[in-house]
């Protein structure tokens, strides 16, 4: 398969990708340069693909590669994946617009044209991601996932290296907890991660069926499993399965990222950031994604780094 798409703009990919190299090595998503490798996960196979960006922010041009992809499934697949990992099903000239009447996201989105959120459509590899990053910095959290990526995924030959598919539900089940906790997760957090293959492995949680689920059922569903709380399954809302009106609003730097654009010198409790993130509709998650990459922003022009 080789097929170039041209999706409507503004898209930044460079910055859209930023986060895969931004807190260090993520072995399942590669950026080199202005090409993007991953492996896609299709019926017991492994479909490796890349994807080069041409053309500029309004009229860009994605040049989408898998030679794995002999069928229609296998390609409609390797396309869906690549609309979510660049964040193409989010209307951001509808969010632009209305990003207009509050003067933190107008200058957010001037400064940042083109920023799409990244959804990982795959749920046992973004719940891993965020039960790691619980309560740690997303460079210690990247630094996990790459180790346990390397352990238990399957390398695939990539360009000039590798690229790691992310490790099956069935084989992390299997793990054991010595082998999660020398790679530095702790005993909670290894404990949730091999709970949450086991209900992937054997159907007791179905990706499939959350994707066609609510919002509410999907909190409720993922919260039911050890060492997921609201705010894990508010970031699955929003970045595994895409939804426009999620607020994490427990998450730590979500907070102090309201705190710090909207907080008027005060800290504004969980409430009352949901309160004011409601008034965005459904454009919450753009908005968020925003707010947190304008911190990040804040950080570097203060000398702090990303």
């Amino acid at each position: 398969m080789n097929i170039t798409l041209t999706p409507d703009g503004p898209l930044d990919a460079p910055a859209t990708l930023a986060r895969y190299r931004t807190w260090g090595e993520d072995p399942a998503n590669r950026v080199d340069g202005d090409v993007f490798r991953r492996v896609l996960r299709l019926g017991g196979r492994l479909v490796p693909y890349e994807v080069r960006w041409h053309g500029d922010v309004d009229e860009p041009r994605l040049t989408v590669r898998a030679g794995a992809a002999r069928s229609s499934r296998a390609a409609d697949a390797v396309l869906r994946e690549v609309r979510a990992i660049f964040g193409l099903d989010f209307d951001l000239a509808a969010f632009y617009r209305m990003a207009k009447g509050d003067p933190v996201l107008a200058d957010l989105t001037s400064r940042l044209r083109g920023l799409r959120p990244t959804v990982t459509p795959a749920p046992f590899e973004m719940l891993v991601h965020a039960i790691g990053a619980q309560q740690v910095n997303l460079t210690f959290a990247f630094t996990l996932r790459a180790r346990l990526v390397r352990r238990y995924g399957t390398p695939v030959a990539a360009g000039d290296g590798l690229v790691f598919a992310f490790p099956e539900p069935r084989v992390v089940v299997r793990a054991p907890l010595r082998a999660l906790r020398a790679m530095q997760y702790s005993t909670s957090k290894a404990v949730a991660i091999r709970g949450v293959a086991a209900a992937l492995a054997d159907g007791a949680v179905d990706g499939e069926a959350l994707a066609g689920a609510g919002d509410e059922e999907v909190i409720a569903r993922l919260t039911a499993l050890h060492g997921i709380g609201r705010w894990t399954a508010d970031w699955f809302l929003a970045r595994c399965l895409g939804r426009g009106a999620v607020c994490p609003a427990g998450d730590l730097a979500v907070r102090k990222a309201f705190d710090h654009y909207y907080g008027g010198g005060r800290r504004l409790g969980e409430a009352a950031i949901r309160r004011r993130a409601a008034a965005w509709g459904p454009f919450q998650n753009l908005a968020v994604h925003y707010l947190l990459a304008g911190m990040r922003l804040a950080r570097v022009s203060a000398g702090g780094g990303t």
